[in-house]
């Protein structure tokens, strides 16, 4: 049996000056991600993905360096859409953020819907789990939103903010069967 763990960047340096993507993974961030090397199934890993934002890539490379092994960035596995708005305060961000997963075939204030969103991340994964020519497990690095559109699908559940990763600072995974899709356990803190 062939997993796919779906693992969101943890911790970032905000910089309300420097576009989103561009953000890079803070110290806490890197350690985190070096912390989820000690978990059993990361040796098992023979292919890892990363969305081409700089927070994601990071994490990518912490696997990719351990592992020695490429990564392959997908523009498509990124996250939702919010150049609109750019930066926010966390306070206005959550506001909006609640509304994304309660209005999920509306754009708020600009943003890619949520069922846009969803609509891509599973295209993009179901073209890399397609063309991925390894025999072990697949790593996702991206991120929460995506992540939890993409738990949704899997799952069968409604779009809902419930189902968003635990934690303010991200740094979780889940994982999935290759061939049946079907969830082997939902959120989980990569170092935990």
């Amino acid at each position: 049996m062939r997993s796919v763990y779906f693992i969101t960047h943890p911790e970032v340096v905000v910089d309300a000056d420097v576009p989103v993507p561009e953000w890079s993974l803070s110290e806490r961030g890197l350690e985190r991600m070096s912390l989820m090397l000690n978990q059993p199934w990361v040796s098992g890993i023979t292919s890892i993905y990363s969305s081409t934002e700089k927070k994601a890539v990071d994490g990518a490379t912490v696997m990719a360096e351990n592992l020695t092994l490429p990564i392959k960035q997908i523009e498509a596995l990124g996250e939702n859409d919010r150049s609109a708005t750019g930066y926010l305060p966390s306070d206005e961000f959550e506001a909006i953020a609640d509304q994304f997963f309660a209005f999920p075939g509306e754009s708020v204030r600009g943003w890619e819907t949520a069922q846009a969103a969803q609509n891509r991340i599973v295209a993009a994964v179901t073209r890399l789990i397609q063309e991925d020519e390894s025999k072990g497990d697949i790593a996702i690095v991206s991120h929460g939103a995506v992540g939890a559109l993409l738990m949704c699908h899997l799952a069968g559940y409604a779009i809902s903010r419930k189902y968003d990763q635990p934690g303010g600072g991200g740094g979780n995974y889940y994982s999935f069967d290759l061939v049946s899709w079907q969830l082997d356990h939902e959120w989980k803190a990569i170092d935990g």
